[in-house]
């Protein structure tokens, strides 16, 4: 049973983790667009009625996969010192990540 919670903890961090690093990328993505769409501006005006609604939309994604991510870490680390709490906080998390098939059903 120790090496199974192990296992899982070392999975929720690197979940986690990979969560993070989509997260920024995703960032600089919808910040390079939103840069693009604003230097097109200049020679069309309703161009820059999409600067907002962009920097909105990337605003809310990377948002919510911070939501995601950063209690898959500390639920890792918290089943890596046997915390109580983490394993309420793994399974909520685990019933929350049902939808991400196939990676949130294994």
């Amino acid at each position: 049973m120790e090496l199974h919670v192990k296992v899982l903890a070392v999975l929720y961090i690197v979940y986690g983790a990979f969560g993070l690093v989509m997260a920024v990328l995703m960032l600089l993505a919808f910040g390079g667009v939103t840069g693009l769409v604003g230097l097109a501006a200049v020679n069309e005006p309703e161009a820059l009625l999409a600067v907002p609604v962009i920097g909105a939309l990337g605003t809310l994604i990377v948002g919510f996969m911070l939501l995601m991510s950063v209690p898959r870490i500390l639920a890792g680390f918290g089943l890596l010192g046997h915390r109580p709490w983490a394993r309420i906080l793994a399974l909520v998390l685990s019933a929350l990540g049902l939808v991400h098939i196939p990676f949130g059903t294994v």
